[in-house]
């Protein structure tokens, strides 16, 4: 690998070879580049630092993420908003391989001083599917079930690996360890992913497993145009006829992104969007794959066929996957509903679908009242915030919010707070819906597909919210696509950048420009850290960070 010259190539690894002369300038020619860019040439001037950099920055970021979401992660010691549900349930659930009742009374309570063991045989009625509470339950094994750090731990390793993720699907899309530090530098500081990786509820793993496919799906990409470049060069080297096009049967990140989009609905249901419109995306870009290399679009036979085998490839292995995610609720008696066709025989299924085993009847059932349950919920609740106002951040959650006076709970002052809200930097939200909006734009004028695929992961996460406009929501749902806002923010500074080849001076302000917003967004999320992680602050603190009436 060559060493790169410049700020720019230092990332795209298009550079010269070490030791050339710089090229010479005459008298009345621009000079383009930066110091910056001279200086970062010199620093890169080897390939083992150009490695160094190449893995060394993205690790750092990595640390840094690591770092905001450990530490101090087991403060405060409660269940803190859904985790009262969340975290007993898959204490429940690795004991007895179901969701289960608890006894007693003042459950919590007693739960987080100790009595963890305080629960039945009986089943208890949940509407999530359970592969995030096993994941959950992992972390309470590895460091005690009464250990708040052990119950969180899970989510905060999720949030790390995301931070890496969105740091690989960067590079492999802009060509550039720059722009990927960038955005997985934003995700490693941004307030929403901070505090969600520091509380026990699902939506991360949601967020966790909807990206690893996203990742899966763009290599497959290039891994399917290439193989089928090469099958089409083939075919014409052998003088056959090439108008019907080659079929990519093989196609391993395809069957990857089925798993995991397959454990994303296992997590929660609105995964199912992943699946579909990345499986209709598949399809979309196969086609534009044919014609780019001269087969018909729409009179190809393979073209016709290639779809019926993204289908097979992806939806099959995902149903797989979410089924084996109910596996303890089928192998065991317990669980709520799991009798339930069993003891009501005017149930059972007939005729053609007589062969369905018991079990399976059981679980469509309960599927059907747990579906009955979500598009039915709208039980008023005083942080729900309307979807057509979430890009807005309108009304973000207050998860904790513990008040004290002189003397309480360790206040040193006349008031205190300890507050877990995950409302985001103003600079890096405000921004990344900015940088959306000028995307779509860029996407319709150029047809990008590396920005038409990053809008493609907005679209799965906030669009089919907006067909539930009455239902009981809550912003922090948009967890699952803060990451392709992140990397669209990442593309469009990466734009604002410009090239090496600029002239010095317009290189040399836009550098200036996205430095002075790295910076803010830095100083930004440092002010707005304890807000977002519990940590006890003067009451005067917490409320100059109340910047809107709706966000208290």
């Amino acid at each position: 690998m060559s060493a790169p010259s410049s700020f720019d190539s230092i990332v795209s690894g298009n550079a010269p070879t070490p030791g050339a002369p710089e090229p010479a300038h005459s008298p009345d020619s621009v000079i383009t580049g930066s110091r910056l860019d001279d200086w970062c040439a010199r620093l890169l001037r080897t390939p083992a630092r150009v490695q160094l950099w190449y893995w060394g920055g993205p690790l750092v970021i990595t640390v840094v993420a690591a770092l905001l979401r450990l530490i101090n992660l087991g403060s405060p010691h409660a269940l803190v908003f859904d985790e009262t549900y969340y975290v007993k349930d898959a204490w429940t659930l690795w004991n007895n391989g179901f969701e289960s009742m608890w006894t007693g009374s003042d459950v919590d309570k007693a739960f987080i001083s100790g009595h963890v063991n305080d629960f039945s045989t009986s089943g208890s009625y949940v509407v999530h599917p359970p592969l995030g509470k096993w994941l959950i339950a992992l972390g309470m094994v590895l460091f005690g079930p009464a250990n708040s750090f052990g119950w969180r731990f899970s989510a905060a390793i999720a949030g790390i690996i995301a931070v890496w993720l969105v740091i690989m699907i960067t590079r492999r899309l802009t060509k550039s360890t720059l722009l990927a530090c960038i955005a997985g530098g934003l995700m490693a500081i941004d307030g929403m992913a901070i505090s969600l990786s520091r509380v026990s509820v699902l939506d991360n793993f949601l967020m966790l497993f909807t990206l690893t496919g996203f990742y899966l799906i763009v290599l497959d990409r290039q891994w399917a145009s290439t193989r089928l470049a090469a099958r089409l060069s083939q075919i014409r080297v052998d003088e056959r006829a090439p108008s019907w096009g080659p079929l990519v049967w093989w196609r391993p990140w395809l069957l990857l992104a089925g798993v995991a989009f397959g454990a994303a609905c296992a997590v929660k249901w609105s995964g199912v969007w992943f699946l579909a419109i990345f499986g209709i995306y598949v399809v979309i870009m196969d086609a534009l794959d044919r014609r780019r290399l001269g087969i018909p679009l729409w009179f190809s036979a393979a073209a016709l066929k290639q779809a019926p085998i993204a289908f097979l490839t992806m939806v099959p292995v995902a149903l797989v996957t979410y089924i084996s995610s109910w596996t303890g609720w089928i192998v065991t008696s317990g669980g709520y509903y799991r009798h339930w066709i069993d003891d009501h025989p005017d149930l059972h299924a007939t005729g053609i679908w007589s062969w369905i085993p018991m079990w399976a009847q059981d679980l469509w059932f309960y599927h059907q009242t747990a579906y009955g349950f979500h598009v039915g919920l709208s039980t008023p609740h005083p942080y729900q915030s309307n979807p057509l106002m979430w890009l807005l951040m309108d009304r973000p959650t207050s998860m904790y919010y513990q008040g004290s006076s002189a003397g309480q709970n360790g206040c040193a002052f006349s008031a205190c707070s300890e507050a877990i809200n995950p409302v985001d930097n103003p600079f890096i939200w405000y921004a990344a819906v900015a940088a959306l909006v000028y995307l779509v734009y860029r996407f319709v004028r150029y047809r990008q597909w590396t920005v038409g695929v990053v809008l493609a992961g907005v679209a799965a996460g906030y669009l089919p919210w907006l067909m539930y406009l009455n239902r009981t929501v809550f912003s922090f749902y948009a967890i699952v696509f803060v990451p392709y806002l992140l990397i669209g923010l990442a593309i469009t500074i990466g734009i604002i950048l410009g090239s090496r080849t600029d002239p010095r001076e317009k290189r040399e302000r836009r550098i200036a420009l996205v430095s002075t917003y790295g910076i803010l967004a830095l100083v930004f999320s440092a002010f707005f850290y304890p807000i977002w992680t519990g940590i006890q602050t003067p009451l005067w603190f917490w409320q100059i960070h109340m910047w809107l009436p709706s966000w208290v």
